[in-house]
């Protein structure tokens, strides 16, 4: 990465776009090597936050005989109520462009009083169920909470747990390891709404936008909906074994596409390499779906020597898009 700010300094100044002078200012202040730990300190604050939330939780299954289900509710309650006190109190209030609170802690006291939130409501419908046998309410209430959150007080991670708390109440996970394992084979329908889901936060993405409505947020959604839709897409690829696999095919192609664009456009590496991934993958699953329907026998030599070549291309290409892409992103 160094190298390629160098070069993209370099090219700035032969196009004349800073001086002498500015291009000399910059070579030796890189020379300098200074780092800032201001995203150390925050992973720290962050980590800080899990704790003291997973803490909560520990602390309330061990002593939930001794300390009683109201005494926890209060206590929880009364947390809350002074996370988001000072949350408020210092916040700028709800802002379409992006905007922070003046001590970065505040941040993440957002982030405490939305975990304590789920934790609460969580804790209330599985004790004294308010909301009958409606589970999905459970989990609805906590995400419109997190959502509220998110764009009021301008905060990415709150967004995350609403965008994953979204995702439970239409029926199935979003994390890593979720989402690998998700039911969908048995379940069709499934993965039909995961690739609902993500197209419709593509759509929020474009109207928000359009209306210049917190458009900060959109590497969060478009992330999300890469993997919904990816995964999904794929997971019919495996599953389906008549003509149908090829509208599949045809629209993984068509959302690869899209990615592709879109990550030029806001400039993220990540949604570049996990695109080229899943239209890797995608692409392979077709292949063989064509090679199904041919004789190995009478083309097993030249298969054995394709096989070395094509993955050995696969990873030059790959390495090749990436440095292109970060020539790019610098420039």
């Amino acid at each position: 990465m160094t190298q390629l700010e160098e070069q993209a300094t370099q090219q700035l100044f032969e196009k004349t776009f800073i001086t002498e002078e500015q291009h000399n200012q910059i070579k030796e202040y890189r020379s300098l090597g200074i780092f800032s730990l201001h995203a150390e300190l925050k992973v720290f604050l962050y980590i800080s936050v899990l704790l003291f939330t997973s803490g909560i939780g520990i602390l309330i299954y061990k002593n939930i005989d001794t300390i009683g289900h109201i005494a926890i509710l209060t206590l929880l309650l009364i947390a809350i109520g002074v996370c988001f006190y000072f949350c408020f109190k210092n916040s700028k209030g709800f802002q379409k462009s992006e905007t922070s609170f003046e001590n970065p802690v505040l941040e993440y006291l957002v982030l405490a009083a939305n975990i304590l939130t789920c934790i609460f409501i969580g804790y209330l419908q599985f004790q004294y169920k308010p909301f009958g046998t409606y589970y999905g309410l459970a989990t609805l209430v906590p995400t419109i909470v997190s959502f509220f959150c998110a764009y009021y007080f301008d905060n990415r991670s709150v967004l995350t747990i609403a965008i994953t708390g979204l995702a439970a109440y239409v029926g199935f996970s979003v994390t890593p390891q979720d989402l690998l394992t998700s039911d969908f084979y048995s379940h069709q329908g499934l993965s039909y709404s995961a690739i609902v889901l993500g197209g419709l936060l593509i759509l929020w993405t474009i109207y928000s936008s359009r209306i210049q409505l917190k458009t900060h947020f959109n590497l969060i959604y478009l992330t999300f909906a890469l993997h919904m839709i990816s995964i999904a897409l794929i997971s019919n690829l495996l599953d389906v074994f008549d003509w149908i696999w090829f509208i599949f095919a045809f629209v993984l192609g068509a959302s690869c596409f899209y990615f592709y664009k879109v990550s030029h456009e806001v400039k993220a590496i990540s949604l570049f390499v996990f695109t080229i991934i899943y239209a890797y993958i995608g692409i392979n699953i077709v292949l063989f779906r064509f090679l199904e329907h041919i004789d190995f026998l009478e083309i097993w030599e030249i298969f054995v020597l394709a096989i070395p070549a094509y993955f050995i291309g696969s990873i030059v290409l790959f390495i090749k898009l990436i440095k292109n892409f970060n020539k790019e992103i610098v420039l």
